[in-house]
Order: C-alpha cells, then sequence, then structure tokens
C-alpha cells in the first residue's frame, strides 16, 4: 500500500491519525474467539467453537434452535445469501459443512458423539438435526480452531513440506507449470469478478470501513489495521472509492490483490464426485479440516475460488479449472493458497446469541 498510494502520504495520514488508530481495534466484534467455549450447556459450548469457522464472505449465515436438552437444528439464514458470486448457494453451503466439522470436533472435545442427519425436511428445511450423546473422542486438529485464520497477504517464494496436507486434499499442487498456470487462473477469475459490476458491488456492499462499522456489522470483508485506519481517516480509503473502477483507490485495490496473488507457492484442490447439497457439506468438512491441519503446520491458507463460481461471466474459466484440476464428472468445491505469510488478523463475529433461534 505505501509503494502504490506514495509513502508520504501514507506516513502523514498515519500521523494524523496518530492515537486514533491507535484504539481502532474492534475489541466486541473479535470478542467470540476469546470467549469460546465458555457456556455450560455443552451445546452452546460446541456453537461458540462452530462460529469460528470459515466461510463465504464472512456471511455468517448459520442459526440454531435448541430441543429438548440434547438436540438442536442448524438451520442456514437465506436472507445472507449471495446471489451474484454465488448464485446456487454452493459455497455458503460449504461453509454450513466447516461449521458442522467444527460443532462435531469441539463437541467431541467434550466427551460427545454429535450425531447429525443432514437436511431431514429437505431442502428447504434445516440443514441438520444434530443429537449429542456420550462417547466423543477428541480430534487432534480441533486444537488449532482458535488459531485458524484466512490469510490473505503475499506468501514467501519457497514452497512449505505438504505431505501432512495430502491426505485431506484432493491435490496439492507444488508442480510449477501448474502453479503458473493455477496463478494466472486464479488471478483473471479476480479480475473478472471486480470488472463486473454486478458482482463487485456485491463485494463492496459487504466491505466493513473501521472500527464502527466492523462493531455494527461483525460479518463481511472488514477493512481494518493501521495503514487501512489512517488512510480512512485522511479520506483515501472510501467505499466510493472502491466502487468506481475509475478511481485511483480501485486501481489501487486491484494492485494490491495481483500483487497478493501472484505470490502463492502452492494450492490445495478439493473436488467431490457429485455436486448435490450433501456434497457440499462434505467439501466444507474436508476444506476446514484441510486448513485446520495446514495451521498445525504453520501454513497460511486461503480460498481463491473465483474461476468456480457460477455466473456467466466465469465460465470459461469455470472449464478451465475443471480440465485443469478435476477427473471427468468431479465438481472442484475448493481451491486455495498455500504458503508462508505474516500472521494474518481473526475475522470478526456476531456473538453466539445473535445466532440462536427462540433463545
Amino acid at each position: 500500500m505505501i509503494a502504490l498510494t506514495g509513502g508520504g502520504v501514507v506516513l502523514a495520514a498515519a500521523a494524523a491519525a496518530g492515537g486514533f488508530v491507535a484504539t481502532r481495534s474492534p475489541d466486541t466484534a473479535l470478542a467470540p474467539w476469546q470467549t469460546a467455549g465458555r457456556y455450560d450447556d455443552p451445546r452452546l459450548a460446541a456453537l461458540s467453537w462452530a462460529i469460528l469457522a470459515p466461510n463465504p464472505h464472512n456471511r455468517q449465515p448459520w442459526m440454531a434452535q435448541l430441543r429438548g436438552s440434547d438436540e438442536l437444528l442448524i438451520w442456514r439464514d437465506g436472507s445472507l445469501n449471495l446471489p451474484e458470486t454465488d448464485p446456487f448457494d454452493r459455497q455458503l453451503t460449504i461453509g454450513m459443512g466447516c461449521f458442522l466439522e467444527v460443532f462435531r470436533q469441539a463437541a467431541a472435545q467434550l466427551g460427545f458423539a454429535a450425531k447429525p442427519v443432514l437436511f431431514p425436511d429437505g431442502g428447504d428445511g434445516p440443514v441438520a438435526r444434530i443429537r449429542l450423546e456420550p462417547g466423543g473422542r477428541p480430534d487432534p486438529l480441533f486444537a488449532q480452531v482458535p488459531a485458524r485464520r484466512t490469510n490473505r497477504n503475499a506468501y514467501e517464494d519457497r514452497l512449505p513440506p505438504l505431505d501432512a496436507l495430502r491426505p485431506l486434499a484432493s491435490a496439492v499442487i507444488t508442480e510449477a507449470s501448474k502453479v503458473a498456470a493455477l496463478r494466472t487462473l486464479t488471478w483473471e477469475a479476480m479480475r473478472i469478478e471486480m470488472a463486473t459490476p454486478r458482482t463487485h458491488l456485491e463485494s463492496v456492499r459487504m466491505m466493513r470501513f473501521g472500527k464502527r462499522e466492523i462493531e455494527a456489522s461483525p460479518d463481511g470483508i472488514a477493512l481494518r489495521g493501521p495503514v487501512l485506519e489512517a488512510l480512512m481517516a485522511a479520506g483515501l480509503l472510501t467505499r466510493k472509492g472502491q466502487a468506481d473502477p475509475a478511481s485511483g483507490e480501485y486501481a489501487q485495490a486491484l494492485a494490491m490483490l495481483k500483487s497478493a496473488m501472484l505470490a502463492t507457492p502452492a494450492y490445495a484442490v478439493i473436488t467431490t464426485r457429485g455436486n448435490s447439497r450433501r456434497d457440499q457439506i462434505e467439501a466444507g468438512r474436508r476444506w476446514v479440516r484441510l486448513h485446520l491441519a495446514a495451521t498445525g503446520q504453520g501454513l497460511a491458507m486461503q480460498p481463491v475460488s473465483q474461476a468456480l463460481q457460477e455466473y456467466p461471466e466465469q465460465a470459461d474459466l469455470y472449464a478451465k479449472a475443471r480440465k485443469l484440476l478435476a477427473s471427468p464428472g468431479e465438481t472442484v468445491q475448493m481451491l486455495g493458497r498455500v504458503g508462508y505469510a505474516p500472521r494474518a488478523a481473526p475475522s470478526p463475529r456476531w456473538p453466539l446469541e445473535t445466532r440462536l433461534i427462540d433463545a
């Protein structure tokens, strides 16, 4: 950002913002990362961990309804859909799979087996009905839940040891020619998403600029940190500028994204034989397990699934991605960057109490 904007401008903005920036951590929106597990009811304790799961655009679409003393229903809130970038709700369903897997791990840590029935009332009903029964076996990956982050930084130019990840992914790609092809593919898909007004504006609407917006709506895409907060304070980072392809802000954002995405030494892929809602849930379970395993190895990960999105402007790249990453008949559900990077901050979360029905 300093290189793109001009060091003097950024330093002057930071100096002017001074103490303002120093107090801009959205502590309330980050509190769920600190309070997870602090509930007497094991269902609430497990849910408080599950809400930390990764999900598209950080929409956090899960809702839970407690029933009796040992059962709960899990719903996906359709009002949080992403109709432009996820027109068939495939990615949001994958996010629900991530949620269910972290719930399972958290319940097991408490000594309970989570017994889910997926889509018990069909596609228009709850995503799962879950009963907790004694006898869960702790999962070693659960230790990484509080440390897992989606890391959008540029990754170091060195190949990480990925043997621990290979059993969890459909493919871990390190071959130089394929990595180069995927760098081009993923960046072109991101460029198309930003150049397509309706898909780009969907993301812009999800942006939360600074502490006040993040704490008012701790979902979506959080823009925070000393440099970004200084630019906001100086009027150099705005929603209007991010939305306007003719603005310098837009060009800077595009250049920053490109620089980070092209700095990728390896990729991980999740495919499924079909593309049913159950397949998508399973893809989510596998993805979060892969991400937790990577975290345990000191590795960063970020989904770069724009080429897998099912809207017309991505059709050519979608076909290329399937040809490159899947066997005939398979669906590529997730594609992610893997490597070493500076540690990223956690994503804001709504408090658990806001995700409960009839609570």
